[in-house]
C-alpha cells in the first residue's frame, strides 16, 4: 500500500496558515478541525509545520505570551515530506524514527496531501483484516 491510497480514501484536503499568523488563532484551528497539525505555508512554499508538542515546548519556554506572537517562532522548520509511491512500511519507519505523527505529502515541488500516524494505523488495520478474512475463507474451502 501507498500514500496514494490513503489520500485516495481520506481525500488530499490540507490545512495550512500563513508564517505571521499568530499562535492563538492557528490553535483555534486545531481545535475546531481536531487536528494535530497545520502547515506553515508561504504562497506555494512549504515553511514549516506546527504541530501540538511544538506549542507544547514553545509554551514551556516563553509561557502565554507565546499566543500573540506569529506561528513562525514555534513551528518546526525541517519539514520531511513523502510522496505518493511511499509505501506505508517507508511513512512508519520514518514516522518512528523521526517521531513525527504528520507528514506532507509532496509530488513534483507541489503539496498534494498530507498524512497522519492515524491515516498510517487505519490503512494497516484495513490490511490486516483483509488478510484474516481470505485466511478464513482459504480455510473454510479447504
Amino acid at each position: 500500500m501507498t500514500v496514494c491510497a490513503i489520500l485516495s480514501a481520506k481525500g488530499s484536503q490540507v490545512v495550512s496558515v500563513a508564517p505571521d499568523v499568530k499562535l492563538s488563532a492557528a490553535l483555534k484551528i486545531l481545535s475546531e478541525k481536531q487536528i494535530g497539525s497545520v502547515l506553515v505555508v508561504s504562497g506555494t512554499r512549504i515553511d514549516g509545520i506546527l504541530s501540538e508538542r511544538d506549542v507544547v515546548h514553545v509554551l514551556d519556554k516563553r509561557g502565554a505570551v507565546a499566543l500573540d506572537e506569529p506561528v513562525s517562532l514555534a513551528m518546526t522548520r525541517k519539514v520531511v515530506s513523502c510522496r505518493l509511491s511511499d509505501t506505508v512500511a517507508h511513512l512508519m519507519e520514518v514516522m518512528t524514527a523521526e517521531k513525527f505523527r504528520h507528514l506532507p505529502v509532496v509530488e513534483e515541488g507541489k503539496l498534494v496531501g498530507m498524512v497522519s500516524i492515524g491515516d498510517v494505523v487505519k490503512l494497516r488495520v484495513q490490511e490486516y483484516e483483509a488478510e484474516q478474512e481470505a485466511l478464513r475463507e482459504y480455510i473454510n474451502t479447504a
